[in-house]
């Protein structure tokens, strides 16, 4: 059975939309990544590079279209402009489409990253269920020295409920980020 989740950890992009700080010095998050689902098992570090952060008209224009639904969601979020990019040590970055981070308690924050996922020529051709889950998730929790930990949805469909957004995940369970690292990136 597919795991549902509910979206209010989501982002930052519903309730807390106010709160929300887009600005901020472009920054990268690395961190070991601990997948055991029904994709597979295993480690490896990933690497999320963001070069600016999504402005308020960004966000807005995501969290109504979040609403709505899949379609109108990744129309929406392959339209914004690139934030960065993700990656593993030996593979080429995918661009990123949305960040945001907010202030958490004792002086940490959460950081929100999303975008729409690689499709492969096979995938789109053949149409299997994975087809439906075209987005990517990734929440942290960040202390106050930089250092945290989150989750990367890697296959995650949107499913609107009133004025509640749930993730469903293809995987029965999100991809665990420990050993999160910040840096700042100096031009």
């Amino acid at each position: 059975m597919l795991k549902l989740r509910y979206l209010a950890i989501l982002l930052g992009l519903t309730a807390s939309l106010a709160a929300t700080q887009t600005t901020g010095q472009p920054e990268e998050f690395n961190a070991v990544a601990i997948m055991n689902n029904n994709l597979g098992s295993g480690s490896d570090r990933v690497i999320m590079r963001v070069e600016r952060w999504s402005t308020q008209a960004e966000r807005t224009r995501l969290t109504e279209a979040l609403k709505k639904g899949n379609d109108q969601a990744l129309d929406v979020l392959r339209e914004l402009r690139p934030v960065g990019t993700i990656r593993t040590p030996d593979s080429l970055g995918y661009d990123l489409r949305y960040a945001a981070q907010e202030p958490a308690e004792e002086g940490g924050r959460r950081v929100v990253i999303a975008t729409d996922r690689p499709i492969s020529f096979w995938e789109a051709r053949n149409q299997p269920r994975t087809i439906d889950y075209p987005f990517t998730f990734i929440q942290m929790q960040l202390e106050k020295s930089g250092e945290g930990k989150g989750t990367l949805s890697l296959m995650t469909k949107v499913i609107p409920r009133g004025n509640t957004i749930i993730l469903e995940d293809f995987a029965t369970a999100p991809v665990m980020l420990n050993d999160v690292r910040s840096r700042a990136i100096r031009n």
